[in-house]
């Protein structure tokens, strides 16, 4: 993935920690936003929530797939998965993972076995 496919967006205001001390991270994904998002990160947007994120989309890169990654941190929206812990991976609506940050080969592998 370029990077004009991708821009990081800051929100000061959005942070998982009551201090304010850590923001949130956006990834977008320019050319491919009008796609529905088919992998889905969910997590309130802690360090380990990023991370898998981040792995998730280093993983997309490897296999030159140009899919969205949505990160859901809406605790709500979270629940209707029935994920009781984070970071959670979703794929294609199915949760696939949950309560662990995975490293980048299990992540090429679900998502090879998911996609």
């Amino acid at each position: 993935m370029s990077e004009k496919e991708k821009t990081i967006l800051v929100d000061e205001n959005s942070t998982c920690f009551p201090s304010g001390a850590m923001p949130h991270y956006d990834i977008k994904h320019e050319e491919v936003s009008a796609q529905p998002e088919r992998i889905l990160v969910l997590g309130a947007g802690c360090p380990k929530c990023r991370a898998l994120e981040q792995t998730v989309i280093k993983s997309l890169d490897e296999m030159n797939e140009t899919l969205a990654v949505g990160h859901v941190t809406d605790y709500a929206e979270m629940a209707k998965y029935g994920v009781m812990s984070t970071p959670a991976l979703v794929i294609d609506g199915k949760v696939v993972s949950a309560g662990r940050v995975l490293n980048q080969k299990d992540v090429v592998r679900l998502l090879k076995e998911n996609l």
